[in-house]
């Protein structure tokens, strides 16, 4: 029978005995990381098999904005870089989308166009639908003389077209990317603060705010803690919707001249450019045209799926 010595000298047991478990914060880190994306995979899976419509379309949108991410990597040449041996040049093997009224290749400028215009895009519907957001929470939370003072002041921003209110804008502001952003964002505003508005004038008075109210929790508390996450689901759908709208109003703030001064590449500002040519080629409007159709369907449509999920009037239905 074996001795507790003769187990301690045991080099395999001593080897079992002092070998160290892998644990701590690094280890939590990582299981909680594949957690998280395991979790997103099955909901992306579910999203997918109830609305194939809107997953198919949120791929292409994502897909839009890796390959603008990654437009040092892809872009085959310079985009700002003329080359005037091949002006107004029809696509080729060796310029697909073929080449501008100064020999720049398209198919490029699209690519670094897609930073420029997605950035813009989204910063200003964050922003914008951001900024609404947070009115439309105290607005229909606190209610009163503040809900009757912001309506009105909301009606008179809303009776301005807001591709108008962009352009003003734009042009007082002068064109820079941050001038287009909040030129854009300001055009945002309006339907943030009221749906927002609508879903917290519905909220305020559930039973568990009243018992919030009881039980002392301020106003702030109560905006925050109990009202504000119900409000993500409109938050998100009016976000994914808001960006295509953006795309649009950056493309046309670019046509008519009032968005990123040129040589920055944006694919309203290459139409524009298209289109003050005084021979204009056919591919120097159809591929940037058709990309901004493909982004504002993609992250419509994407929205447009979100909602539906997200709305349980909505789940029993099929797109």
């Amino acid at each position: 029978m074996t001795n507790l010595s003769q187990r301690t000298n045991d080099p395999i047991s001593a080897n079992q005995q002092t070998e160290p478990k892998i644990t701590g914060p690094r280890v939590n880190a990582l299981g909680g990381a594949r957690a998280r994306m395991l979790g997103y995979a099955i909901a992306f899976a579910r999203f997918s098999r109830q609305r194939p419509v809107g997953a198919f379309w949120t791929v292409i949108g994502v897909v839009l904005v890796i390959v603008s991410i990654a437009a040092p990597l892809i872009a085959p040449y310079d985009p700002l870089e003329p080359d005037f041996k091949k002006v107004a040049q029809e696509p080729t093997g060796a310029n697909w989308f073929g080449t501008d009224f100064l020999g720049r290749d398209q198919l490029s400028r699209i690519i670094w166009g897609g930073r420029v215009s997605l950035f813009v895009a989204v910063t200003a519907t964050l922003l914008g639908v951001g900024s609404g957001a947070l009115w439309g929470l105290a607005s229909g939370y606190l209610g009163g003389r503040v809900d009757l003072l912001s309506q009105r002041v909301l009606e008179i921003i809303a009776s301005v077209p807001a591709l108008i209110l962009a352009m003003l804008l734009a042009f007082v502001l002068g064109a820079s990317v941050w001038t287009v952003i909040v030129a854009i964002a300001f055009t945002k505003i309006v339907a943030g603060t009221r749906v927002i508005r609508s879903v917290a004038l519905s909220i305020r008075e559930t039973p568990y705010v009243d018992a919030a109210r009881s039980v002392g929790a301020s106003e702030w508390r109560i905006m925050f803690l109990h009202i504000a996450p119900q409000t993500f689901a409109p938050f998100l759908v009016l976000f994914s919707a808001g960006i295509g709208i953006a795309i649009l109003t950056e493309a046309a703030l670019g046509f008519v001249g009032l968005g990123i001064s040129p040589p920055t590449p944006t694919w309203g500002g290459m139409l524009g450019q298209a289109a003050i040519n005084l021979q204009p080629s056919w591919w120097m409007v159809v591929f940037p045209g058709l990309v901004i159709t493909i982004a504002v369907l993609a992250y419509n449509l994407a929205a447009d799926g979100i909602r539906d999920v997200l709305d349980p009037r909505m789940r029993g239905t099929l797109t």
